[in-house]
């Protein structure tokens, strides 16, 4: 078991999602839960009779990938430290994903409830962010992700769609900006 404790550094150019240290057992957790998002979504359909139909499947479906992978990665101690130390980046970070946007829009999918689920996920990760270091922090995250799941299954979206939706709204709402490691300092980079 030492070997999945054991932590180590991560490049640069991944610290922005990774953190700065991350154990070996998380990495393999985020590695597996993406390569089984790979194998559910791998039938997604590709858009026909769009410019550069391919190129924007595998754009969206990379997309969709990032998701499921943070929807994991976010919840690690080594990216949670690696936020705790820049507030600012925190805020940056929720407002940069568009990414269930920016999906539906390549795969020419219909954009409303799309536009429902990012809309309520950026609206109360805002506000679960503003909560920051408060201890009720998580519970208003969790109360806000169960009141996602019941809004979000009702928009009748086909079983691939609605997982991705499900997996955004963790990924942002719950996995990011909760403080899962408050007891825990922050390492210094």
């Amino acid at each position: 078991m030492m070997l999945f404790e054991r932590e180590y550094p991560i490049p640069g150019a991944f610290k922005e999602v990774l953190g700065a240290r991350q154990s070996a057992g998380a990495l393999l957790c985020i590695a597996l839960t993406t390569a089984l998002a790979a194998v559910f979504w791998s039938q997604v359909p590709r858009p026909e009779g769009v410019p550069f139909g391919l190129a924007r499947w595998i754009l969206a479906w990379l997309l969709m990938l990032d998701i499921a992978a943070g929807a994991v990665a976010n919840f690690t101690p080594g990216t949670n430290a690696f936020y705790a130390q820049r507030p600012a980046w925190r805020w940056g970070f929720i407002a940069i994903h568009l990414h269930l946007l920016a999906i539906g829009w390549l795969l020419g999918l219909p954009l409303t409830p799309l536009l429902w689920v990012w809309a309520y996920t950026m609206i109360t990760a805002c506000l679960v962010n503003a909560c920051y270091g408060r201890a009720w922090q998580p519970v208003l995250a969790g109360s806000l992700v169960c009141v996602g799941i019941l809004v979000i299954t009702r928009l009748s979206l086909p079983p691939w769609q609605l997982s991705l939706a499900l997996l955004f709204m963790i990924k942002v709402l719950y996995a990011f900006a909760v403080n899962h490691y408050p007891e825990r300092e922050a390492p210094t980079l």
